[in-house]
This record gives structure tokens, C-alpha cells and sequence, in this order.
């Protein structure tokens, strides 16, 4: 019995590792942007301007937890 061959494998080579899928973390993203949203909303409403805080916020807020927090990984 033989053993279906990957794709782009060619006949006579050992068998190649699937490529790398680039992860994407949108739970990361949304949960980082709403919470920095928050926290920059209070932080800009202190120093005197809260739409740039809630931007600013969301921006650093969501970069943060894309990297932190990269989910569960799913394993077959």
C-alpha cells in the first residue's frame, strides 16, 4: 500500500513538513483594542484630549495583546 504524496512532492524524495501558516491572533486584536480603547480614553481624558487617547490606545492596545496573547494552538 502506498502513502498519497504530499502536494509539490516529487516521486523518490522524502516527504516534506506542510508550510508554515502565518498566524493570526483576532482575538488578541479585538480584546487588546477594546481594552486599550478604555485605559486610553482615561488616560487622554487627563491629559486633556480623550479621542486621542482612545486611538492611541486601541493602537498600542491591540499590538500588545496580538504578540502576548497568540491564542490556542490547534494541533490535529
Amino acid at each position: 500500500m502506498t502513502r498519497p504524496r504530499r502536494r509539490h512532492q516529487q516521486p523518490g524524495q522524502p516527504p516534506q513538513a506542510a508550510p508554515r501558516r502565518l498566524h493570526r491572533n483576532g482575538r488578541g486584536l479585538f480584546l487588546g483594542a477594546m481594552l486599550g480603547a478604555v485605559a486610553g480614553y482615561f488616560a487622554g481624558r487627563a491629559a486633556g484630549n480623550p479621542a486621542m487617547g482612545i486611538i492611541l490606545g486601541a493602537l498600542a492596545g491591540s499590538a500588545l495583546l496580538y504578540r502576548v496573547n497568540p491564542g490556542a494552538r490547534r494541533r490535529r
